[in-house]
């Protein structure tokens, strides 16, 4: 009886929600097209024209103006003079980048040199998607900001006050407290009925439990990207190159001790229209203790790509492509890893619904097992609504190899996703604490019936149900690890004047989500490398009279 009277009151506060949220959201819509928006309009200079850079020099050039390459690029300009080549173009005046409602249609809507999302196919058979816009994958994902955990900042070996500066830094200018949709709701309450315990309330700390994360849309359902941090920097200082893509890094080799020191870089029109290589140089002071860098923060995918298109990396993987050997690191490419995924579809079949990225998610299982809830366009009038789960340690790992030296072209990806054996068990207990959330009363209330069983019971019908379903969070990583390929202030070994700063670094995914601790990653080594010049030149600097 008290059962069948708690459903009552939960389906009239559903019914009264669903009526609320649906004015709200009118209303909202409204609003965003009744205000203009002042994104963009203090920018520094963009342009697309490979001539207004060709033959120039700069202090630090940043190759990709992603998640990390925005904000390293804004703090390095502070101080220096910074060249940003993207292959991608502007995020600005494209709804399909700045509106809520259009979340998720990027990912299905791609072609090979022009959109914003491109698409990639792992050897492993399961399709995944990387950013190529102004913003990177900030400008494409779901737009959650969740930070790393405490643990993953110890580990990891960051100054923990600058770490905590820079997250600051980067909330204080694009990252807004949501106010949940109906659905978000169900997913909150579904999180907590299977157990999902405690309730955290909003926060952007990454802690077990169910929580409401951090967001980069605003109250007008605007998405800010990380090309918003731009604005944070000297704009005399930047110039960002647009629909470019590096080629290959240009080396010239010391003569004392055959050190490869990096001069530039070399790079085309990211649309095929010609074949043509323009090239930017770094700046040569005359106290070569105080030089610059090229930074590559092209991501996961690109910066490895970039390493070995340069003749960085295996000897032999660089033989096979004709590519002159410049460093034999054996690290490059190595360490690739995907947390697998598994969704279950909650609703019976498609049909159009507005398009709702997570804001709600459930941390548990020591950390181990993290859980979101959305609805998905499949069609462009037609969504879906899955609750997905990830595996936040995977042991299975992979490696990335060219598959031509187009620069343009994808490289080739294999995650083996489910190798080891551990993976795959940690995958059949994920599918069980999705078949309970999907089948608990809050969600089962909003939908008006229970999902289908498309869960077997026995061990091995798990295991055929992981194999069969498993799919990608979107958190790639690795392939220019710390320790294998850079050092701890993210330098390559063996090249003067060359560093990585993005996703290619990691060896474990940070947080429910890795936006937020890349964002900051582009502020932190920003600082760092501000400090390090200043103390550079203070030391060689004569003493007074």
């Amino acid at each position: 009886m008290e059962t069948g009277r708690k459903r009552m009151e939960l389906t009239h506060i559903i019914y009264r929600y669903v009526l609320f949220t649906a004015f709200l959201f009118l209303e909202l819509v409204k609003l965003s097209h009744s205000f203009p928006s002042t994104q963009g309009k203090n920018l520094p200079y963009l342009t697309s024209d490979v001539e207004d850079v060709s033959g120039k020099s700069f202090d630090y050039i940043v190759v990709g103006g992603g998640t990390a390459g925005c904000p390293l690029a804004a703090t390095l300009s502070e101080r220096f003079s910074v060249l940003v080549i993207e292959r991608g173009g502007s995020p600005y005046g494209n709804p399909m980048v700045s509106d809520k409602m259009y979340y998720g249609f990027p990912l299905i809507q791609t072609d090979e040199f022009s959109s914003v999302a491109q698409s990639f196919v792992s050897k492993d058979g399961v399709k995944n998607h990387r950013g190529r816009v102004l913003g990177g994958s900030s400008a494409i994902n779901g737009g959650i900001y969740s930070r790393a955990s405490y643990d993953f900042v110890k580990t990891v070996g960051w100054d923990e006050e600058l770490v905590k500066e820079a997250y600051e830094w980067v909330e204080s200018n694009i990252v807004f407290k949501p106010e949940l949709t109906i659905w978000q709701s169900v997913v909150e309450f579904g999180l907590l009925e299977a157990g999902i315990l405690p309730y955290n309330g909003f926060s952007m700390e990454h802690i077990e439990g169910t929580k409401i994360s951090g967001t980069l849309f605003d109250e007008y359902g605007i998405r800010h990207t990380s090309a918003d941090l731009l604005e944070t920097g000297n704009s005399e200082n930047i110039i960002v190159l647009l629909n470019a893509t590096v080629e290959n890094i240009i080396f010239h080799v010391n003569g004392k001790g055959n050190e490869s020191i990096v001069r530039g870089v070399r790079f085309i029109k990211s649309d095929g229209s010609t074949s043509q290589t323009y090239e930017a140089y770094l700046n040569q002071p005359e106290n070569s203790s105080s030089r610059g860098d090229v930074i590559l923060s092209a991501g996961a995918l690109g910066s490895p790509q970039i390493l070995l298109l340069s003749g960085i990396g295996p000897e032999n993987h660089l033989k096979n492509f004709g590519i002159p050997l410049v460093l034999n690191l054996k690290g490059v490419g190595k360490e690739m890893k995907d947390n697998p995924g598994i969704a279950l579809l909650v609703d019976t079949k498609p049909i159009y619904r507005f398009p709702d990225a997570p804001q709600v998610v459930g941390i548990t299982k020591d950390m181990k097992f993290i859980v979101e809830g959305g609805i998905i366009p499949i069609s462009f009038n037609a969504t879906r609504m899955p609750i997905a789960i990830k595996l936040a340690f995977p042991e299975s790992k992979g490696t990335l190899e060219l598959n031509s030296t187009d620069p343009r072209q994808n490289p080739a990806v294999e995650f083996h996703y489910l190798e080891k054996e551990k993976d795959l068990e940690e995958c059949t207990k994920m599918a069980q604490l999705l078949s309970k959330i999907a089948r608990s009363q809050s969600v089962v209330l909003f939908l008006g019936k229970e999902p289908q069983n498309n869960l077997m019971s026995s061990q091995d019908e798990l295991k055929n149900f992981c194999k069969k379903n498993v799919r990608t969070y979107y958190h790639y990583h690795g392939g220019s690890t710390v320790g294998s390929v850079v050092d701890d202030d993210y330098k390559v070994y063996g090249i003067k004047g060359l560093r990585v700063i993005d996703g290619s670094t990691f060896l474990e995914s940070p947080g429910t989500n890795p936006m937020a601790t890349l964002l900051m990653l582009g502020r932190y080594q920003g600082i760092k490398i501000v400090r390090e010049r200043e103390n550079t030149t203070a030391s060689c600097s004569p003493p007074p009279l």
